[in-house]
């Protein structure tokens, strides 16, 4: 078979699919993108997402629409039942991507920005279309797809699994699961407060060992509280309305409380095997699922979507070896089991219900912070392999500065970018030439020199999706580039 319908096609809408669907097609991708749910989920999932997060939002043309639907925790904490600080983490106002660190958002509201995104890049979105089955062969993957029309069958070049924790297409590739055995069950109560001004707008972990609770001011007038189960109790202990109001009465706020979704979850940390087999590769909760207590389970699927996305079209268009997909799982894996690894850290302090075992703990923890020190960490880490040229800042992101109102990354597009001084005149297909030196950069030039100055190097080259590709001689980078794209050729 050779004739295609899309070069994409995508299985699974929510915030993943969704980006990952708009960042092809920005790439120049054709992009089919299918969902089983007629419209967007509409109650409350993901409560948090981070600066990367809302950079790549830049990148696919909607942050100032996502802005105003969002709110800036002013910071989140750890607390003992006594309401002792243990750990906390202010929120920037300010950080590498040039975005504040953490958004609280309504995530239907964020859906719907990304959905009509989808609308305007004209991506062929079907819905109430579920997948059924696949064929591989060489060339391409055909999909067998059943919506209310019946069978058909969609051949693309690329298939990416978006399609969730219980991902009918991760179970089509027959992948399996690595387990952290980490495995915890929470009621998670969304809510909507009438005239919440006296709640805090922030984010608490409050380790109490009678009652693990987490509190959470999400966007507008939105708030979460999640319980923990104790031994013995089954879920429909905790989903009684009068039980509900008991467990929140400390905040006060009952009488202006009206529960928007109620339900049991088990917290866990799961990794699929194979984010990749052939011509169909997974992303999001198709290849990995964490506890919330690090706020990243949203944020690392997008992550997978804009790895994914360059290189797809990098392939595609005939700019790389097919083989540059492997490097998809080698640089997404590490950092997504850094981050689960992370929230079990957290969870495991929050989740203590032993009382002398939580005493010790308080003691510790607070005996640490006044030593000026803290248990964990929320800084996450660079890649470390893959499509990387190795050196000082390799898979680190690369600073976005703000000046005169605009961002550095609007110059940058999809292309990757080799910045510095005394560029080479001819660089290849896909790399842009941003000389600091040049008229049109003079407004971020000062703080770029300073960065390279720091880094030791003249020029550095920037990946499509903002990480680091190397520092160094600009000849070299190019030369180093070229390679990796080309990793069959150059075998």
């Amino acid at each position: 078979m050779s004739k295609f319908d899309c070069d994409l096609l995508v299985v699974g809408l929510g915030p993943v699919g969704d980006a990952l669907a708009a960042l092809a097609s920005l790439q120049g991708l054709s992009v089919i993108a299918v969902d089983r749910e007629a419209d967007i989920y509409p109650l409350p999932r993901a409560a948090v997402f981070d600066h990367e997060v809302m950079r790549i939002f830049q990148m696919i043309g909607m942050a100032d629409r996502i802005a105003p639907l969002c709110r800036k925790p002013d910071y989140y904490r750890f607390l003992t039942a006594r309401r002792e600080v243990l750990l906390e983490f202010p929120v920037a106002d300010n950080t590498v991507s040039g975005w504040a660190e953490t958004y609280a958002l309504h995530q239907p509201g964020v859906e719907r920005v990304l959905r009509d995104r989808l609308a305007e890049l004209s991506v062929d979105v079907r819905l109430r279309t579920h997948f059924v089955a696949m064929e591989q062969d060489s060339a391409g993957v055909t999909a067998i797809l059943r919506g209310d029309a019946g069978e058909s069958r969609v051949r693309a070049r690329y298939m990416v699994g978006c399609d969730g924790a219980w991902s009918p297409v991760r179970q089509a590739l027959d992948v399996g699961l690595f387990d952290y055995q980490f495995d915890e069950p929470w009621l998670v109560l969304d809510t909507i407060v009438d005239e919440p001004g006296d709640l805090p707008l922030l984010c608490e972990q409050i380790c109490d060992p009678a009652r693990p609770v987490t509190y959470m001011a999400m966007s507008g007038n939105r708030f979460r509280w999640e319980f923990m189960l104790k031994p013995g109790e089954q879920p429909q202990d905790l989903l009684d309305d009068a039980v509900i109001n008991r467990l929140v009465e400390p905040w006060g706020c009952v009488g202006r409380m009206r529960v928007e979704r109620k339900a049991v979850y088990r917290f866990h940390g799961l990794v699929a095997d194979q984010w990749r087999k052939g011509r169909v590769l997974l992303a999001g909760d198709a290849a990995h699922q964490m506890p919330p207590f690090a706020g990243q389970g949203m944020c690392s699927g997008i992550r997978d979507a804009v790895n994914l996305a360059w290189k797809l079209a990098k392939v595609v268009r005939g700019d790389a070896d097919d083989s540059l997909l492997d490097s998809y799982q080698l640089e997404r894996e590490a950092h997504v089991r850094t981050i689960i690894e992370t929230a079990i850290a957290m969870g495991r302090i929050v989740c203590l219900q032993d009382e002398d075992a939580a005493r010790q703990r308080d003691a510790e923890m607070l005996a640490r912070r006044a030593a000026g020190e803290q248990a964990v960490s929320v800084d996450y880490p660079a890649l470390v392999e893959g499509c990387l040229a190795g050196g000082p800042q390799s898979g680190a992101l690369f600073p976005q500065p703000l000046a005169k109102g605009r961002r550095l990354d609007e110059w940058l597009d999809f292309d990757a970018a080799l910045i510095g001084h005394d560029l080479p005149a001819h660089l290849p297909p896909g790399v842009r030439r941003l000389d600091l030196d040049a008229p049109d950069m003079a407004d971020f030039a000062e703080v770029i020199r300073d960065w390279l100055e720091a880094v030791g190097a003249p020029a550095v080259l920037v990946r499509p999706d903002r990480h680091i590709f190397g520092t160094g001689r600009p000849d070299e980078l190019i030369r180093q580039w070229s390679h990796a794209l080309r990793l069959a050729e150059a075998a």
